[in-house]
């Protein structure tokens, strides 16, 4: 059975069946439901991801991670104007993404790290295993 685990530190967090048959009715209902209802939290979180150049910044940020960039820095690195710079942050800044210091410098949060990992990343792989299924 293909499942999906979300772990840390060796203790399982969550786990799901990835076959709508692996699952009671009931509880797939259920798990549907909720989805309905977080719609818009999920639309704000892939619409903000769903972008080529915020894409792009927050890859920026993965390049060095104990590292926040300033808005100078951010526009230059990605060699795009200020209005789109200061779009896609305060995009990224309203879903959680990433956040601005006392400095006024950038970084992604640790929810926004993960997202955006699972969004790109894991869900590239999962996307490429589930093609060869």
């Amino acid at each position: 059975m293909l499942k999906l685990k979300l772990e840390e530190d060796g203790k399982v967090l969550w786990e799901i069946p990835l076959q709508a048959k692996a699952w009671d009715r009931h509880s797939l209902r259920r798990e549907l439901d909720k989805v309905e209802r977080d719609m818009a939290r999920f639309e704000a979180t892939f619409n903000a991801l769903a972008n080529h150049g915020r894409m792009r910044m927050m890859r920026i940020f993965f390049r060095d991670t104990e590292r926040p960039m300033g808005f100078t820095e951010l526009m230059n690195e990605l060699g795009m104007n200020p209005k789109i710079v200061s779009e896609s942050t305060k995009r990224l800044r309203s879903t959680g993404l990433i956040e601005k210091n006392e400095n006024g410098k950038y970084s992604p949060t640790r929810t926004g790290e993960a997202q955006f990992l699972m969004m790109s990343v894991a869900m590239r792989r999962m996307l490429e295993i589930m093609e060869q299924l």
